[in-house]
């Protein structure tokens, strides 16, 4: 096979496998989000890796089996991402900003059920922060 027709069947593959996640809507007070749902083991692993692109109203909801202090990197992930790591509730916990290509971790400040990825800013160019809530987490699936 040759190096454009690899390219092309890649980058399919990798468009496959990002919309074979389900998609729900969330709200951040009048902010809409359309939010891909990583619930098992694979899709978290996955996550946003390998995306170069990530449109201004979409992310990625990361749904944990159990409340614990998950963390995040960026291996492999080519976007600067801000993630809200949210309680069973949707409570925003803390919010941290993510830079591409590293190995930091970035950690809930205490036990948090979910991770909303979303671009780089995005809760800070819309006033949201720690203690607000995301609507719409009731209709999410448990993690699998």
């Amino acid at each position: 096979m040759k190096a454009p027709v690899m390219l092309a069947a890649l980058l399919l593959a990798r468009a496959a496998l990002a919309q074979s996640l389900p998609v729900i809507e969330l709200n951040a007070g009048i902010h809409r989000i359309e939010a891909e749902v990583a619930a098992s083991p694979a899709a978290r692993i996955r996550g946003l890796m390998q995306r170069t692109t990530l449109p201004p109203a979409r992310g990625m909801l990361f749904v944990f089996d159990q409340e614990a202090r998950h963390c995040m990197w960026m291996k492999n992930t080519y976007l600067p991402l801000s993630v809200a790591f949210l309680d069973a509730t949707g409570r925003i916990i803390n919010i941290e900003e993510m830079q591409p290509q590293t190995l930091d971790n970035h950690c809930a400040a205490r036990p948090a059920r979910y991770a909303l990825e979303m671009n780089a800013g995005w809760f800070a160019q819309r006033g949201i922060r720690a203690g607000d809530a995301i609507s719409g987490i009731g209709q999410v699936p448990p993690a699998h």
